[in-house]
């Protein structure tokens, strides 16, 4: 049950448009990320949105890790995006794969600037960590 929440609020993204906007370019770029950080992905989902007048439509994407997931929720006519990966710990700390995972991740959408958060969750009663 324990593990590495880690979440970040990108603002004011300078990345190309296609990966705020196109949800299989995003979708693959995240697998290969997932790949990259030594994780596991054991299934994918992605959902693009239609256009509103006030711009293109975002992606919702969403991979199933052997140790957890990772989100990804994009605005572009915000130009932002929400990050949210999440490692289990049983039987290995996969912490450091999670920050990795992240780093890659900001690196790609290139926010201007940027809030995260980390959070150490499930900590058994009695456990010091």
């Amino acid at each position: 049950m324990q593990g590495l929440h880690l979440t970040a609020d990108l603002h004011d993204c300078q990345c190309g448009l296609q990966w705020l906007t196109d949800g299989r370019a995003l979708g693959e770029v995240c697998t290969k990320a997932v790949t990259a950080a030594g994780l596991q992905a054991v299934g994918k989902l992605v959902h693009g949105f239609p256009a509103t007048p006030q711009g293109p439509g975002g992606v919702t994407a969403t991979l199933l890790l052997a140790e957890s997931h990772l989100c990804i929720h994009t605005w572009p006519e915000q130009r932002g995006v929400t990050l949210d990966v999440y490692v289990c710990n049983f039987g290995a700390d996969h912490s450091a794969k999670a920050h990795a995972l992240m780093a890659c991740l900001v690196a790609l959408f290139q926010p201007s600037h940027s809030e995260r958060n980390e959070l150490q969750r499930g900590r058994v009663a009695g456990s010091v960590r």
